[in-house]
This record gives structure tokens, C-alpha cells and sequence, in this order.
């Protein structure tokens, strides 16, 4: 569990884990926000949602990714890209 002030938003906080429990993740994260929240109240806008830096990120401000290893379809580049493609996912690196 992290949180990064001024980077590219305000605040951005992000809660990760090895292993597939992504509701546990979800909660951990939903408890941090809450947490932050009732001390430092979130810029809103009635019609925009939640304000930040850039306005591709207005709304609910909410990303989320899932970084998994292929090893068999990492070795053939193109074919990753191929598969990522179709799925509209990004082909990133197993670091971030």
C-alpha cells in the first residue's frame, strides 16, 4: 500500500498484493480512501465528479490494472501484441 503526493495527479493512492484477491485489494484501498477523506475532504464537482490534474482522469478518478506474467506469449512479441490488442489491454512490463 502506497500513496504518491504531486505526481502526475494530486494524490494518488494505490494498494496492491501478490495473489489473485482482488477484493481484498478493492477493500483495502475503499478503507484507505475513507480514511484520507474525513481528514482532507476531495475536491467534487456536481457535474465533472471527483477534480484532478488532468481532465482524462475527472469522474470517479478510479484506474484500476492487473499485472500478470506470460512468460510462453511474452516470448513472442509480436503475438503479445497481437492478443493485448484484441482485448484492448497494454502490453507493459511486469514492474509497472
Amino acid at each position: 500500500f502506497l500513496v504518491w503526493c504531486n505526481e502526475e495527479d494530486h494524490l494518488r493512492i494505490i494498494s496492491m498484493q501478490m495473489g489473485g484477491d482482488l477484493g481484498q485489494v478493492f477493500r483495502r484501498l475503499a478503507s484507505a480512501v475513507s480514511d484520507i477523506e474525513k481528514r482532507v475532504p476531495f475536491s467534487h464537482h456536481d457535474r465533472l465528479g471527483f477534480l484532478t490534474f488532468c481532465p482524462t482522469n475527472l469522474g470517479t478518478t478510479v484506474r484500476a490494472s492487473v499485472h500478470i506474467k506470460l512468460p510462453k506469449l511474452a516470448a513472442n512479441r509480436e503475438k503479445l501484441e497481437e492478443v493485448a490488442s484484441k482485448y484492448s489491454l497494454q502490453v507493459r512490463g511486469t514492474r509497472g
